[in-house]
């Protein structure tokens, strides 16, 4: 689907991941990166102090705090966290659960909201050890799901 200038924008079923080298990344991606350990490792107390000390504005940095990560977490992480906004129907939990059990993943902790106007929020963690299949193809297959209006990964980890 083509926007305004020529520009593509995604849909929630095109979000993919690639792994990308680290010399082709744009700046603000690298500092946002250095910006993200130096919390990570305490060495900057706040958000503001890291991207101070890496000359990134803070727009940049929460553009690409959850979009961008380090090869070695992603590679060693089984944990991930996902957000689902969902429709408030009969059923819809207890499908999207059955969905993610049958990828092979071990379903860790669930929280929902109470629905408010007819949606609820609902988080997951998930032990990705056991997956039988990639998690982009699963994530498509969940926003494939009618009831599901969004789902993104807010984080990962051990």
């Amino acid at each position: 689907m083509q926007a305004k200038g020529g520009v593509r924008s995604l849909n929630k079923s095109d979000q993919k991941f690639f792994l990308v080298r680290e010399d082709v990344l744009p700046e603000a991606m690298k500092k946002t990166l250095d910006a993200k350990e130096m919390i990570e490792r305490g060495k900057a107390e706040s958000v503001w102090e890291a991207v101070k000390r890496v000359d990134l504005s803070r727009s940049a940095f929460y553009k690409y705090r959850d979009t961008v990560f380090p090869f070695h977490t992603v590679v060693k992480e089984k944990l991930i966290t996902l957000f689902f906004y969902l429709e408030d129907r009969s059923g819809t939990l207890s499908e999207l659960l059955r969905l993610v059990a049958s990828s092979g993943c071990n379903i860790m902790t669930i929280h929902q909201t109470i629905p408010l106007q007819g949606r609820a929020n609902v988080t997951l963690s998930l032990n990705t050890g056991g997956m039988t299949m990639d998690i982009d193809d699963l994530l498509t297959k969940l926003r494939k799901m009618e009831f599901v209006e969004k789902v993104e990964i807010i984080g990962n980890g051990a």
